[in-house]
């Protein structure tokens, strides 16, 4: 087997677990060959893919090399990893798999530092010095997502409403509010003094 025939070999085992062929590369180590895969992902939630994807994936890789070797002993070593932070964003899908993450831009002459607030086939939206920026995609020459050890939770992929059950500010409470219950004791109080009243006058 050569190892232009990989990418076609591979390519169908990485699509059934959800996973994109990103690179792939052959190495030589001795008598064996290495080669490392490459690969990337929407996963459940679209941030890229889950590790227990990836080491189903890389068995069943390993197995399928086997196979396909009519000696009966494989002379490659599969390694099978996700794209991580040190592979630049190059395509659509990169940027939006990133949403919420800062990145460091080469824009041109200008560098700059921004979280991804949204992205479509050709821009992106980054939020800069709490502003936002729309830019082509093609004029990014360079972008890596960098490391934060408190990142901020994603960003919601809707605009969040407001309460439908409403404020305190809207109706009253059934039980009335204090001022009624005050008028109440005053009400309560001025009947009690008219009895006392009356009491006096049949008494005399």
């Amino acid at each position: 087997m050569k190892d232009s025939d990989l990418d076609d070999l591979f390519t169908p085992v990485l699509t059934a677990h959800g996973l994109e062929l990103e690179h792939l590369s052959v190495q030589a180590a001795g008598r064996r060959r290495v080669v490392k895969v490459v690969v990337d992902g929407d996963g459940p939630q679209g941030r890229g893919p889950l590790l227990d994807d990836i080491a189903a994936a890389a068995k069943q890789l390993n197995d399928l090399v086997d196979e396909h070797d009519p000696s009966g002993v494989s002379p490659y070593t599969i390694e099978v990893s996700s794209r991580g932070l040190s592979r630049p964003l190059t395509k659509p899908q990169h940027w939006r798999r990133n949403r919420g993450r800062l990145v460091r831009l080469e824009v041109g002459e200008e560098q700059l530092t921004g979280r991804v607030v949204a992205s479509d086939d050709t821009t992106v939206t980054l939020e800069v010095g709490g502003a936002r920026r729309t830019l082509e995609q093609a004029e990014v020459r360079r972008a890596l997502v960098q490391v934060e050890f408190n990142r901020p939770d994603p960003l919601p992929d809707v605009d969040e409403g407001t309460d439908d059950e409403g404020t305190d500010d809207e109706g009253t409470d059934d039980e009335g509010t204090d001022d009624d219950l005050a008028d109440e004791d005053v009400d309560d109080e001025l009947d009690e003094h008219a009895s006392d009243e009356d009491e006096d006058e049949g008494g005399r």
